[in-house]
């Protein structure tokens, strides 16, 4: 049986917990989290990059290199159920690092929680297999624009992004961080057939100071193209923090 793969919290342990859902169309709703490490993207401004910059080789914008050993966990997928019924949540967002990565693994886990609503948040370059997918209530799909420093190859797959624009299940997120990104967001878009309606915008940034700075000049240009807006309510209650 394939094993999870786990980002770990402040205490070494697996990063699994309730919270509220700070982003997206869930916003605001009591859940359990569970966050896998690895992923195949390197974004410079990722807040989860313990989940995968175990070397230079990969940019990012503080320079930090994590440790592999100390920042992963293994666990069966039976065990992280465990944990998370435990958390006393009805719904389940798994999240990342990129969780689809390991689509055997989640197979296991969904079927020892079924009567859990799930959530997925992933970055849209690949799809989850058929015993994961019957399961999703949503998929965050999250593409990752020009500025987060990815080639478009690796980051923009057409097929991937005509697919979750075909499911209704799926809504799209793009981290903004000037202006100008959101004219990208308005040509993948129109090349996608994206529905506004499922589609939000959502300040880059990791304190109050910048996410605001930036929703001043954001919200009216969603009002502008008729997307929707996403704050990052976590950031506001908890800080940069793991585990919340």
């Amino acid at each position: 049986m394939a094993q999870l793969v786990l980002a770990t919290d402040d205490t070494g342990d697996a990063e699994i917990f309730a919270s509220l859902q700070g982003e997206g169309p869930s916003v605001g709703t009591p859940v359990a989290f569970i966050r896998l490490s690895r992923c195949n993207l390197a974004c410079t401004w990722c807040d989860t990059a313990y989940t995968w910059r175990w070397d230079e080789t990969k940019p990012h914008r503080n320079g930090e290199v994590f440790e592999r050993k100390a920042n992963q966990v293994t666990l069966a997928p039976q065990d992280a159920a465990k944990r998370i019924l435990a958390l006393g949540q009805k719904r389940l967002v798994i999240t990342g690092g990129e969780p689809l990565l390991q689509g055997p693994a989640l197979a296991d886990l969904v079927a020892h929680i079924p009567d859990m609503e799930i959530e997925i948040e992933t970055n849209g370059t690949t799809k989850a297999p058929s015993h994961v997918d019957i399961r999703v209530d949503q998929y965050n799909v999250s593409p990752k624009l020009a500025h987060s420093g990815n080639p478009a190859e690796l980051a923009l797959i057409e097929e991937r992004l005509d697919f979750y624009a075909s499911d209704p299940r799926a809504f799209f997120k793009f981290v903004i961080a000037q202006p100008d990104d959101v004219d990208e967001v308005l040509a993948l878009a129109a090349k996608h057939y994206i529905p506004p309606a499922r589609t939000f915008l959502m300040p880059e940034g990791t304190d109050s100071a910048a996410l605001n700075k930036r929703s001043g000049w954001l919200a009216p240009l969603c009002l502008e193209h008729g997307f929707r807006m996403s704050d990052r309510l976590h950031i506001h209650l908890y800080g940069d923090t793991r585990g919340s």
